[in-house]
């Protein structure tokens, strides 16, 4: 994966509207990146903070929140977005962004 892929990646991270969260893998795919999850994960762990990436946004295929050290501000942030987060997982049925 190169840099142009990475900086794709990171439009779209940014594109998530508030309020709403997406998946690794459907980042992955609207990148053009099908069954590259790993590498957007690894895009948002090489990201500092002058990025300004919404990274709370995303979580993993079956809503869960994965656990890293910053569960917990992930959380945070997801709900003062209004967005319900019920024993570390997302109704992505309610809350999934879809870009159409």
């Amino acid at each position: 994966m190169n840099e142009e892929a990475a900086d794709t990646v990171k439009w779209i991270i940014e594109s998530i509207p508030y309020g709403s969260v997406a998946t690794y893998g459907q980042i992955a795919e609207i990148a053009g990146l099908p069954r590259s999850a790993r590498f957007v994960a690894r895009v948002l762990s090489n990201s500092g903070e002058t990025d300004c990436l919404p990274w709370h946004r995303v979580i993993r295929a079956d809503g869960r929140i994965a656990p890293r050290l910053s569960a917990d501000e992930q959380i945070k942030r997801l709900r003062a977005e209004c967005v319900e987060v019920i024993n570390g997982r997302v109704n992505l049925s309610r809350f999934q962004w879809s870009e159409s």
